[in-house]
């Protein structure tokens, strides 16, 4: 009936399977958790208690994979045909979270995706930036979602098929973090796969330190100039690209280069503040997506 899949990765995930398994047993179905370790070095003697519970699975990798291989390892474990694949830094909002992707059955979707969502109380300076940014362009109500199925939708919470995952995986090429969702849900579209958006989500619990989360969105950069050359991401999948493409096309794009390059150390410090802007933190992304091609 249903396999929940969780990639864990320094990671204590013994609350949320706790909750997960509650709630399935619940539900009085067939059912599995499965939870891979890539190969990460903390919470392991944790997460191991997790071998208690029934149908219940934590194991570790014996070397990293990476974030798309893991998921598509983890679709090929899977013994059922439905899955729901969670972050390890998740946690339902509701009680009934796992009833209602139960309920959502009826239709026979192929893809559905619950929402995610962030605690409303601000948290301290070093975090903000990941906060902001996920309550601004991540938890987005329905409405908002279907405008964009298929770039609002996130594997963090995802009931999915398993047949669709194992036609169409994860991107392997990509063993770094950034766009491997997109990039998956894209190709989706592109099979004319629908994505049904459902009011069900998950808290996201971690952040990373503005810091980190500015040098991960460089990575993810580098990922879509990679993805972009070889066709896979395109102007109508990214406004980075768009944008990067409107700046070329007016001839504009040397000097938008010039100003950045000249502003990046301030922009940056505004990012790492107390007060992130999303704008500038969208221009740092052009800039530095700009800077990428240039090379």
């Amino acid at each position: 009936m249903l396999s929940v899949l969780i990639p864990v990765y320094n990671y204590n995930i013994f609350t949320l399977v706790e909750t997960l398994h509650k709630q399935i047993s619940d539900c009085d179905i067939p059912f599995e958790i499965i939870c891979l370790d890539d190969a990460s070095q903390e919470y392991t003697i944790e997460n191991q208690r997790i071998n208690q519970f029934t149908n219940c699975s934590f194991s570790i990798l014996e070397k990293n994979i990476g974030r798309s291989a893991i998921r598509n390892l983890l679709a090929q474990k899977a013994i059922h045909e439905n899955l729901l694949f969670l972050d390890a830094d998740t946690i339902p909002v509701h009680h009934d979270f796992i009833s209602n992707y139960i309920s959502a059955l009826t239709t026979n979707p192929k893809v559905v995706f619950g929402g995610i969502l962030y605690e409303t109380q601000k948290p301290s300076k070093e975090v903000l930036l990941r906060w902001i940014y996920g309550k601004e362009r991540e938890a987005l109500n329905i409405s908002q979602r279907n405008q964009n199925p298929s770039e609002s939708a996130l594997a963090s919470n995802l009931f999915i098929k398993k047949e669709i995952v194992i036609l169409f995986p994860f991107d392997e090429t990509l063993t770094q973090y950034g766009y491997e969702d997109l990039l998956f849900f894209t190709a989706l579209k592109a099979k004319q796969i629908e994505i049904t958006h459902i009011d069900n989500p998950v808290f996201h619990l971690n952040l990373e330190t503005s810091s980190l989360f500015l040098n991960k969105t460089k990575t993810a950069l580098e990922n879509l100039v990679i993805l972009n050359a070889a066709k896979k991401i395109s102007i109508n999948e990214s406004r980075i690209i768009a944008s990067f493409e409107l700046l070329k096309t007016l001839k504009l794009l040397a000097v938008f280069s010039f100003i950045f390059r000249k502003s990046q150390s301030k922009i940056e410090r505004n990012l790492v503040s107390a007060h992130p802007s999303l704008f500038l933190f969208d221009i740092y992304k052009l800039g530095y997506y700009s800077f990428l091609k240039s090379q």
